[in-house]
């Protein structure tokens, strides 16, 4: 019988990535129902090609006009109830949620408690309430597999073998890490937005070229694999063909490695635990390449030490970090907050939101609106010229 799915975020890179996975694998996977912001043209076409018996939108105007749009056995949910509902149906095996931001964290919670595996791939939800979620994926016997290259390697290496001495995840280093020279108060979202290896979307794109990317997973880590922060690690690795690698008590290191393309991660999640021929260019060592290792510039790019204060904090300063730094890039991409005003916006975030240990997912998403409020008027204090600028 072919797995039910559900993507969340279907219309975003992650989600034409499964898509485009579920068109390979035909007959295996199932999209049950596909949900999107606001790209409703694309929404429909998605759910016409596909079947699915329902899709839902968070734009509200656009809900009647996708409707009208919508074969006759495919129905547009009316609202955030309606979706939680959705999720939790008896004709859905597995969620996959690949929403940026915290849209995705009720939806993930409610399929989870209705005992479905989730395919994850959205950073914000164990960054903002790993303990929460972990707690209630072991009570309701549920599978979180993870999506992003990075886990999704380390998920792969630690396959039948002993808990890890040391997670290593691995950093493209981003569109300037060979940049010495350049002062990176004149970056523009356009330079920032142009990555030498992955085609993502914009917000993923700025968080890859700042490495708060890799601060977000290194939370992430701390929570699907049970890890102590000192155990997590960053080894910038430019070719992005070891996606990260596991260190054991011997001293052994097991590395995943592969071309860049997401569909790969996306495949062995939707699949899990069976592994199924693949449409990704296959590594041909008949060709000479290199492979190149080099730590972080904590320096220039101080993401990954805020990420450490963060986790080691706990409680709520990862809901902060990660609320503030979407502040700051929305305003960066805006042009009203320089490529370093990211870093000094959270920064300054973290400094003046005080110790919580939310344990509620109201309690969660009252500490992240709070965090929001508050690095929103420290952005646009750090992006507002100085008097005679």
């Amino acid at each position: 019988m072919a797995k039910r799915i559900v993507i969340l975020g279907s219309t975003g890179s992650i989600g034409e990535n499964a898509l485009s996975v579920v068109r390979h694998l035909e007959g295996r996977l199932q999209v049950t129902g596909l949900v999107a912001s606001r790209r409703t043209g694309r929404l429909a076409e998605q759910a016409r090609e596909f079947g699915s018996s329902w899709v839902y939108t968070a734009w509200e105007e656009g809900r009647a006009p996708l409707a009208r749009s919508l074969p006759a056995a495919c129905r547009s949910l009316g609202g955030d109830e309606e979706l939680l509902a959705a999720v939790a149906g008896d004709d859905v095996d597995m969620v996959l949620c690949a929403i940026v931001g915290t849209a995705g964290l009720a939806p993930v919670l409610a399929a989870i408690r209705a005992g479905k595996d989730i395919a994850l791939a959205s950073k914000e939800i164990l960054v903002m309430a790993g303990e929460l979620v972990m707690a209630e994926a072991r009570r309701c016997g549920v599978r979180i597999l993870p999506v992003d290259s990075e886990h999704c390697a380390v998920f792969q290496c630690l396959e039948g073998q002993a808990r890890p001495a040391r997670v290593l995840l691995t950093a493209s280093g981003g569109p300037f890490r060979a940049r010495k020279d350049l002062d990176l108060a004149t970056v523009t979202p356009a330079m920032a937005l142009a990555h030498p290896t992955w085609n993502m979307g914009a917000k993923v794109s700025i968080d890859s070229a700042t490495l708060m990317n890799k601060g977000l997973e290194m939370i992430e880590a701390r929570w699907l694999f049970d890890l102590a922060p000192e155990q997590i690690e960053t080894v910038v690795h430019p070719q992005s063909i070891v996606h990260s690698m596991v260190e054991f008590a011997d001293g052994s290191i097991l590395a995943q490695m592969g071309h860049p393309d997401m569909r790969l991660p996306i495949q062995y999640c939707l699949t899990y635990p069976e592994r199924q021929a693949g449409q990704v260019r296959r590594m041909d060592f008949r060709d000479v390449f290199t492979l190149h290792f080099e730590p972080p510039d904590h320096g220039r790019f101080p993401a990954l030490r805020l990420a450490r204060e963060a986790l080691q904090a706990g409680g709520s300063a990862p809901c902060v970090f990660n609320a503030a730094n979407e502040v700051a890039v929305a305003r960066f991409l805006a042009g009203h907050l320089s490529f370093p005003g990211i870093w000094a916006a959270v920064e300054e975030t973290l400094a003046r939101t005080p110790p919580a240990c939310p344990g509620t997912l109201a309690e969660i998403l009252a500490a992240e609106r709070a965090a929001r409020e508050l690095a929103a008027g420290v952005a646009d204090r750090l992006g507002r010229p100085s008097k005679g600028g």
